[in-house]
């Protein structure tokens, strides 16, 4: 009989989901791809590679980002290619209907770049517009309706990056995923399980019907093609007219049109005035490397960093990968880490956030102080610290280095799996139901059962907290890992794994990617692990006082190793998301 603090999974769910799309995808894959995926069937074989590598949770979108490669195109020109590619293969959570954060790491400059194309609040949001007569939080309405949705940025993110980085056209970037869309491709296991996990959503929405679901109500079966013309004619409408037609256009007329027939709030001057912001990334130092990762309004660049100078002064790799004392330190970490996010994190352009404060090595140090390494620390007993100068699971991440040595870690997001499952019709794209990021009712959890503040309430024009974490470590000023996951909460938790898996750990790139994962967001306090601990440590970190909590798999962290001294490429795909990499 388990132990009722569990809840059991199957321990070879994912690993034999992953080998049956694989395998799936060997049947039909050109030979380059087809030798490929046998090499990702040995787990612990990272792809290897001399002039270019692309890591993502798609094959399709993987094989279009290398063949940009091939064809002399840089990172940033595969990674926007991409991005629109995954709006048509991995609807999920590829998105034209969303927003995200790309880091961009340049060859030329030696400088790393945050490109913030986060959705926004519409001009007529409010605090309480997702709260019932008696104040109580409806998440029909914050995560299901129109009135869920902000104001897309991916469009308009993907075309800013292309201009500044790139070297193609936005009609060239947008080609394979016109072709995609209007000649369609064959569904794979996973996303036909993808379609009918969601099939009750779409069922309400006569758009997204007739997109996923097939004119007799029946199921999309792996080995069936799926089209989407109306999404094919949206993507040839932006190649032909750039980012106006989404924003300005026919478009923005017919986003205009379904909000005011639905009661959602989107005008047609949300979308004129939609621009991406230029951040500075956040930055760390960790046993020598150099981390940058996404700063506010995303929370995950500022807690890996702080979770990292927490870590610093133990001896980790001597402790052990994922040894209960080990993981004991990482989940006093993550705790108060989540804690200031509950309080602290917000959209800066709205809040004076204390980014430098929450990653200074002095602050680490004070929180230290509280850590005990023979018990742990209620949550109950944890609250926000003071740092120095003080006055948001389905997403996807892709990774891609050139032979230049630029880099891109691009995540972008829906929110939920397929978003609010609202396709505006005649577009052929999901709305986001990113508004529920943002704290309706301070104290409440979200969809992601994370706690936040009256720093994150709903404003107008406001971009919601995230959790988004495209990172990258640089190793003497060059590229060394580039990486980042989905998981809502669990993307700063895994991101955070990966890394130090490979720099205390000394694993490489793809046993980083596949190793065992935890993760503790402070509330509620129960230690989540994934199957694959010991019943010893299990044991331990009960008798050091941690509720644990075995969880699903966590996170797919698309990823990758550069060698500089050997001049090679380490592509790792995550097994949990049936990802693909592959270089050249």
């Amino acid at each position: 009989m388990p132990d009722s603090n569990f809840v059991e999974i199957n321990p070879m769910k994912t690993l034999k989901q992953f080998i049956v799309t694989k395998l799936f995808l060997f049947m039909l894959a050109p030979s380059v791809m087809a030798q490929s995926i046998i090499s990702q069937l040995d787990r612990f074989s990272p792809v290897e590679a001399k002039n270019g590598m692309v890591a993502t949770a798609e094959p399709i979108a993987t094989q279009v980002g290398i063949d940009v490669l091939k064809r002399g195109g840089n990172a940033i020109d595969a990674a926007v290619t991409i991005g629109f590619v995954m709006a048509v293969t991995y609807p999920r959570a590829g998105n034209i209907g969303g927003g995200g954060f790309m880091l961009v790491y340049s060859a030329k400059t030696g400088q790393v770049v945050a490109i913030d194309y986060r959705e926004m609040a519409p001009a007529r949001a409010y605090q309480k517009m997702f709260l019932d007569s008696e104040g109580n939080l409806d998440t029909q309405v914050s995560q299901f309706s129109h009135r869920s949705a902000g104001v897309p940025g991916t469009v308009a993110g993907l075309a800013w990056a292309l201009e500044k980085y790139g070297t193609l056209s936005l009609a060239e970037a947008l080609a394979p995923a016109i072709q995609l869309a209007d000649e369609g491709f064959v569904i794979t296991p996973q996303l036909s399980r993808d379609l009918k996990s969601r099939a009750h959503i779409f069922e309400l929405w006569p758009a997204s019907r007739a997109i996923f679901l097939k004119p007799n109500g029946e199921f999309y079966e792996a080995g069936e093609r799926l089209f989407q013309k109306d999404l094919a004619s949206t993507l040839k409408m932006i190649a032909e007219k750039g980012i106006k037609a989404f924003y300005q256009g026919k478009i923005a007329d017919l986003i205009v049109k379904e909000m005011e027939a639905q009661g959602g709030l989107i005008n047609r001057t949300d979308l004129a005035n939609y621009q991406p912001a230029i951040r500075h990334p956040v930055h760390g130092i960790y046993r020598g490397y150099d981390i940058y990762s996404m700063s506010p309004p995303s929370s995950g660049g500022v807690h890996i960093v702080q979770m990292l100078n927490l870590l610093e002064p133990y001896n980790i790799g001597d402790l052990g990968h994922n040894s209960a004392a080990t993981i004991h330190l990482m989940t006093e970490a993550m705790k108060r880490a989540f804690a200031d996010r509950s309080k602290y994190l917000a959209d800066p352009d709205f809040i004076q956030v204390p980014t430098e404060g929450l990653i200074a090595k002095d602050y680490a140090n004070l929180l230290r102080m509280a850590i005990d390494p023979t018990k742990t620390i209620a949550s109950q007993d944890i609250w926000p610290g003071p740092p120095p100068g003080y006055e948001s699971h389905e997403t996807t991440h892709f990774s891609v280095v050139d032979k230049a040595g630029n880099a891109i870690s691009n995540t972008y997001t829906l929110n939920f799996s397929f978003g609010s499952g609202i396709v505006v019709p005649g577009t052929g794209f999901l709305l986001n139901n990113e508004m529920d990021d943002f704290t309706s009712k301070p104290g409440e959890p979200n969809g992601f059962g994370l706690i936040g503040s009256i720093a994150n309430i709903i404003e107008p024009q406001k971009r919601m907290l995230s959790s988004m974490s495209p990172t990258m470590v640089l190793k003497e000023g060059k590229p060394f890992i580039v990486t980042g996951t989905p998981g809502g909460s669990m993307i700063i938790t895994v991101t955070l794994q990966v890394i130090m898996n490979v720099i205390d750990h000394k694993m490489n790139i793809q046993e980083a990617v596949n190793a065992t994962r935890i993760h503790h967001q402070w509330l509620p306090d129960e230690l989540r692990v994934e199957q694959g601990l010991s019943k010893d440590t299990l044991q331990q970190l009960k008798t050091l006082g941690h509720n644990v909590v075995r969880n699903s798999s966590m996170g797919g962290a698309s990823s990758i190793l550069i060698d500089e001294e050997r001049e090679v490429y380490y592509g790792a795909a995550d097994p949990r998301k049936a990802g693909f990499a592959l270089g050249y």
